[in-house]
């Protein structure tokens, strides 16, 4: 029966690249749990549609998981933003955990992103997709992803100076 091989595909599809699209979402929540709660909605959306889905099923959940992202932040509300978000101890000598607590901090500093530059850095910097898949993912010109990539970066520029800035004035109050 086609349902059944159809369904297989797709056990055979999720069982190859779920691992993939979690870390994706995770990225886009900034959360193992929101992650994965994000991407099991993303599923359910395609296993709606997916006797009839004609195309890449990959493609349909990277843009189903950045809309659903952007949605949500935006039903969050702004009180995220005035959430502090880096509370790492600033000065802390760098030992084997080090690059976890560099990811752990750029990972908060994309969360103080809008969730449009936030999805734009994901999907080109974390999927190594190009300006115009990235485009076609998110449904907008090559343009906005230019500008929404530029301005992203800028601003993760911005917090991890300003980071970097109170770790130093952290540093001379403790030693002064």
């Amino acid at each position: 029966m086609a349902a059944n091989r159809s369904a297989a595909e797709l056990e055979s599809f999720l069982a190859e690249r779920a691992g993939h699209l979690l870390a994706t979402a995770v990225l886009l929540t900034g959360g193992r749990e929101a992650g994965e709660d994000l991407l099991q909605t993303a599923v359910e959306r395609l296993l709606r549609r997916w006797r009839r889905f004609d195309g890449d099923p990959e493609a349909y959940l990277r843009r189903t998981l950045c809309n659903l992202a952007i949605d949500g932040s935006r039903r969050a509300g702004r009180w995220r933003q005035k959430e502090r978000l880096l509370r790492t101890e600033p000065g802390q000598s760098q030992d084997a955990t080090g690059d976890v607590d560099l990811r752990d901090a750029l990972v908060r500093l994309l969360l103080q992103l809008p969730v449009r530059q936030r999805a734009v850095l994901v999907l080109r910097y974390w999927e190594q997709l190009t300006d115009a898949e990235t485009a076609a993912v998110l449904g907008c010109a090559e343009g906005t992803v230019k500008s929404a990539g530029s301005r992203g970066l800028t601003r993760m520029r911005e917090l991890a100076n300003d980071w970097t800035d109170t770790a130093a004035m952290c540093g001379r109050n403790g030693n002064g």
